[in-house]
């Protein structure tokens, strides 16, 4: 037993002896070939040109596909920075256009305060009275039958109940309140509003009525006689002695049998300045119905006058 043990390991041991040896002799035979590779490629370059081609084009299908990879994972990457980009881009973009129609319209409303300041400049210089106080609508009434404004300058500047408010295209109402700092007019389409008026071409004498829904009614004195037509501008005659004459009122648009529906010529709701005058004659501060039938009065005195030179004629 113990000679049979003494064998069996010397056999092993050769054999690992001989791997041993066979892995040192592996090894130098690696180191001399690849010094010898090294002194050729330092002593003569191009001798592996060959070689270096040849595992070129070998390796070359791999690195083109790992190119076309490289290259469609930027250009995915690129496309989604670029989305984004664009839509932040977009967004700043709407942004700023916005801001430039606000800027825009901020503009238009400043240039057409300008007009409107120019057109009361040249009015102002124009008159022969230079208005009591010049100031802006701030207000309206909500209701749709009554129809009031409010302005912004009241007895401190000298307003008083009475007085005349126009624009510098036409006639807008009159004061009946006044507070320290504000006033409140009565727009002549009030239902209560009476303005006597008269053809701006000739004398044909009329009422101008409010209608509550933001036009006049013209009704002429002389009832069944309707020479009214369409474009007919209407101005203030004078009579009651409260409005000046000659202010534009409005401009004829419906016929009736017995009078017309007018149009305003100053808008109220698009009128942001607006002139307070003095009354024409002070002691012309009478209600609607006593101007009403003062004026009735006076048209039929000179009525039977006419009829008479008429008559004397024949």
């Amino acid at each position: 037993m113990p000679v049979a043990r003494a064998k069996r390991n010397t056999g092993f041991s050769r054999k690992a002896q001989v791997s041993v040896f066979a892995g040192y002799l592996v090894a130098v035979i690696a180191a001399l070939v690849g010094a010898a590779l090294l002194i050729i490629s330092i002593w003569q370059p191009s001798a592996f040109s060959g070689l270096r081609s040849a595992a070129g084009d070998a390796t070359s299908p791999a690195g083109n596909a790992g190119a076309s990879v490289r290259n469609g994972s930027q250009d995915v990457l690129d496309a989604i920075s670029g989305f984004y980009q664009a839509g932040r881009q977009n967004a700043r973009l709407k942004e700023e256009v916005e801001l430039a129609r606000v800027k825009l319209a901020e503009a238009e409303a400043i240039k057409q305060e300008n007009v409107e300041l120019r057109d009361m400049l040249g009015v102002q210089q124009a008159m022969t009275e230079q208005p009591v106080a010049v100031g802006r609508l701030i207000g309206s009434s909500s209701s749709s039958v009554r129809r009031f404004a409010f302005l912004n300058v009241g007895r401190r500047d000298g307003v008083t109940t009475g007085m005349p408010v126009r624009a510098p295209k036409g006639l807008v109402g009159r004061v009946v309140e006044t507070g320290y700092a504000s006033s409140r007019i009565l727009l002549l389409t009030d239902q209560n509003s009476v303005v006597p008026v008269r053809r701006a071409t000739d004398d044909l004498i009329a009422f101008a009525e409010g209608n509550a829904d933001g036009t006049l009614r013209i009704r002429p004195i002389n009832v069944g006689m309707n020479t009214i037509k369409e474009g007919d501008v209407f101005v203030t005659s004078g009579a009651g002695g409260l409005f000046q004459p000659g202010i534009a009122v409005g401009v004829a648009t419906q016929l009736y049998r017995d009078g017309a529906v007018a149009r305003l010529l100053t808008n109220p709701a698009a009128t942001r300045y607006v002139f307070v005058d003095s009354v024409w004659q002070p002691d012309a501060q009478k209600a609607p119905e006593e101007l009403l039938d003062d004026v009735t009065a006076n048209a039929e005195e000179v009525s039977p006058a006419s009829a008479d030179n008429t008559s004397g004629t024949e």
